[in-house]
């Protein structure tokens, strides 16, 4: 059996060094889910049928990737540094180059050398991001074993994540819009650059701090790192773990809704409202309810328990997104406020899973050495983080495939779309992250069985392997 040396207690600057691990990563996280496809559409003119491809090819070599670097760390022995720091920190700067690289416009290109250069710099950017999320997701099981600190720990990273997520939802889009001499607001790729190299500096230096301030306390046994790690054998036990498998399809759908979103919603406010600057505010409505909550999180899931919460959350934001879809045929659809309030409180349900999301993660890998006796976070992590980047590959190709059957027209951004397209941009912003929520309330409630009377019996069990 494996074994582990546990500890808990973790201190303030354990908690703030790792939310500064994911505010570093969503700094260009972000950026992707909300300006990627409208710089490839509105600044770099390609075509959307030629994006949809785009994003499948990138998953396609993150099939490959994010399992490959999960069972590279977990088949190296631990640093001085532990088995996860070193590689989240190592990996940050070609990170914080690809970010860049990304947004670049290089003048006097064809359409086709555009695609070619979108191709390699969004794969470089995809291979780097893997190569610090994969080992930053795998450290939060290895910094306490105590539920609640984990549960700590989870609302922690949400934070860093909601915050890494603000300068690209937020700020920037009052800063990259230009007027074009037709009168439209338009993106100003120049601006976009600019604006993309203070980030991925800024990144830098959260990396930096994330590394500094987070420790490694619970570290694999002797015995685990003199056995031949296998992966076949990883995977095997992974498959029969239904409340992981559960939980990867629920993030798979919650990545999916959110980058789906984020993208629909900066078309929706340019064409159907014509105020794209109030795309700054739907970060704020959305994850304005997180903030209230975030103070009462510990008593409500001492309370009521992590799962049984997302499940109500869930539930109410698929009602609400479904009266904001309803709403499209009466005449309070012309007024955008109505829009953001609603946005408000779908961002209330939403709130529980946001926060409680990587502490069921945890839960789900201690399962994993439950049933299998072995401690292997990297697989574990890895094989999660594919499955979200599969509903990364949803958002991205389905939402420009809907565009394309909503008939946008990418060579129209200087004049507007035509009244029908956008009428049809609110319907696919509405309509579609109902279903995906309502789905995400189904699998989480009658897939994932880690009760919490489960949760004790298998913290006793790992107490005993120790």
């Amino acid at each position: 059996m494996a074994e582990i040396t546990a500890t808990h207690g973790i201190k303030f600057k354990d908690s703030f060094g790792y939310a500064l691990g994911d505010f570093a990563g969503c700094l260009g996280f972000a950026l992707v889910s909300s300006f990627l496809q409208m710089f490839y559409t509105d600044s770099l003119h390609i075509p959307l049928q030629q994006i949809t491809v785009l994003m499948l090819v990138a998953r396609i070599w993150d099939a490959v990737n994010d399992p490959m670097w999960g069972a590279f760390v977990d088949s190296r022995k631990p640093t001085k540094y532990g088995r996860f720091r070193p590689y989240i920190y190592g990996a940050s700067f070609p990170f914080a180059l690809s970010m860049v690289l990304m947004f670049v416009k290089i003048p006097g290109l064809t359409t086709n050398q555009y695609l070619i250069y979108a191709y390699v710099t969004y794969i470089f950017f995809g291979m780097m991001y893997t190569g610090t999320n994969i080992p930053y997701g795998s450290l939060a099981s290895t910094i306490t074993d105590d539920d609640m600190e984990r549960s700590s720990l989870s609302m922690w990273r949400s934070v860093g994540a909601g915050l890494g997520g603000l300068p690209a939802q937020i700020i920037l889009p009052m800063l990259v819009y230009s007027v074009s001499a037709a009168g439209e607001k338009v993106l100003d790729s120049n601006k976009l650059t600019i604006a993309v190299a203070c980030l991925a500096f800024l990144s830098l230096v959260g990396f930096f701090g994330h590394f500094k301030m987070t420790k490694e306390r619970i570290t694999v046994s002797t015995a685990q790192q003199q056995q031949k790690y296998s992966l076949i054998k990883a995977v095997k036990a992974l498959i029969k773990n239904r409340p992981f498998i559960s939980l990867c399809i629920v993030s798979m759908l919650l990545i999916a809704f959110q980058m789906y979103t984020q993208t629909t919603y900066n078309y929706l406010l340019k064409n159907f409202y014509g105020r794209p600057e109030l795309y700054s505010l739907v970060t704020v409505f959305t994850y304005l309810p997180m903030a209230m909550f975030l103070p009462f999180m510990s008593r409500l899931v001492k309370k009521f328990g992590k799962k049984e919460l997302c499940c109500a959350g869930l539930l109410f934001s698929a009602v609400i997104n479904i009266i904001m879809y309803l709403i499209g045929f009466s005449p309070l659809v012309s007024n955008p406020y109505i829009f953001l309030l609603l946005l408000f409180f779908s961002g209330a349900g939403q709130t529980f899973i946001l926060l409680e999301v990587w502490a069921l993660v945890m839960d789900v890998i201690d399962y994993h050495q439950y049933i299998s006796g072995r401690r292997e976070e990297g697989t574990s992590y890895a094989v999660y983080s594919f499955t979200r980047k599969i509903g990364h590959t949803l958002a991205g190709a389905g939402s420009s495939a809907v565009l394309l059957a909503i008939g946008y027209d990418v060579n129209a951004t200087d004049i507007g779309q035509s009244a029908e397209v956008s009428a049809k941009l609110y319907d696919i912003s509405t309509l579609v992250p109902a279903i995906i929520l309502t789905l995400m309330f189904l699998i989480l409630t009658f897939g994932y069985k880690l009760s919490r009377s489960k949760l004790e019996e298998i913290k006793s069990k790992i107490g005993e392997q120790k």
